[in-house]
This record gives C-alpha cells, sequence and structure tokens, in this order.
C-alpha cells in the first residue's frame, strides 16, 4: 500500500533537515494519512479510503464526498477514487433525467 491520499494525491516528499551550523541531512516528509469512513450520499453507502488529514478538511468544507469528487480533477484521483466520481456522476445523470 503506497503513502498516498487517494483523493488528492499527496505523497511522500524528499527534501533535507537544515541544522543550526548548515549541515544539510536527507529527509523524507511523510503526509498525515487517516484512514476514514465516509458516506456517499448519492450511492446510499460508505466508503472507506486512506486520505491525509487535509484532504479530510477538504471534504467536510466542500459538503461531502460527492462533492468533493465532482469537483476533482481525475489526474490526482486514485483508481479506486475515479471508479466512485464516475458512480456518483452516473447516481446525478439518473436524477437530473428523472427530474
Amino acid at each position: 500500500m503506497s503513502r498516498r491520499c487517494e483523493l488528492t494525491g499527496i505523497a511522500v516528499q524528499v527534501g533535507h533537515k537544515v541544522s543550526h551550523s548548515n549541515i544539510k541531512t536527507k529527509t523524507r516528509f511523510m503526509p498525515n494519512l487517516c484512514a476514514v469512513t465516509l458516506e456517499s450520499e448519492a450511492l446510499g453507502r460508505s466508503i472507506r479510503l486512506r486520505i491525509a488529514a487535509a484532504a479530510l478538511r477538504s471534504v467536510e468544507h466542500r459538503g461531502g464526498l460527492d462533492n468533493f469528487l465532482i469537483k476533482a480533477r481525475l489526474e490526482e484521483l486514485s483508481p479506486g477514487a475515479r471508479i466512485l466520481k464516475r458512480d456518483i456522476m452516473k447516481k446525478h445523470a439518473e436524477a437530473a433525467k428523472a427530474a
């Protein structure tokens, strides 16, 4: 399992720790990943994802998983999240057609 957020694509970054005497030591900066269960209103079920804490705040800010995925770009989503986005878009299209 990779250390990558399934919604935003945030991954491990590489850089230097710089000491007071300006000695540079290579280090890896890990994303703050959390295993969460989010509710999809369109699909009517719970989805378990491994996302960054910042992404969880973004999901809450946009009003839930469905709204976040509708606005998200496909390039930064994981393959599983792309399938979820496609399913949610289908449900929204069916609801718009029925109304």
